[in-house]
């Protein structure tokens, strides 16, 4: 059996089609199963929730013990390369999960 992966991902509200959003789920399931994850909830900030998709993903981890996450780039966690680097790491120390990047390499 696969380990589970979760999938995280910024969408721009207004701008970001159906499509888009499919493509880039699409996008997170072949590389999953690639490396060798099966693809559980994908986590999309952005969208219309009241709540932090961040933060949600952070309880789903510790609540189900998942130890893997993907992004499709680290731009889907901030746009300046120190605030990524904080989210990553703030993920890693909350929660322990490994930080997959579909674009770039994996962490």
């Amino acid at each position: 059996m696969r380990p589970t992966i979760y999938g995280y991902m910024r969408v721009v509200s207004g701008n970001a089609t159906k499509e888009e959003i499919s493509r880039i789920k699409d996008e997170l399931t072949k590389y999953a199963a690639r490396e060798g994850f099966k693809l559980g909830e994908v986590f999309a900030e952005g969208t219309a929730c009241s709540e932090s998709a961040f933060s949600t993903m952070l309880e789903a981890i510790k609540r189900h013990h998942i130890k893997d996450v993907l992004v499709p780039s680290l731009w889907h966690f901030a746009r300046l390369p120190g605030l990524q680097d904080a989210m990553r790491e703030h993920i890693e120390h909350e929660t322990g999960a490994r930080i997959w990047v579909v674009q770039g390499q994996q962490r």
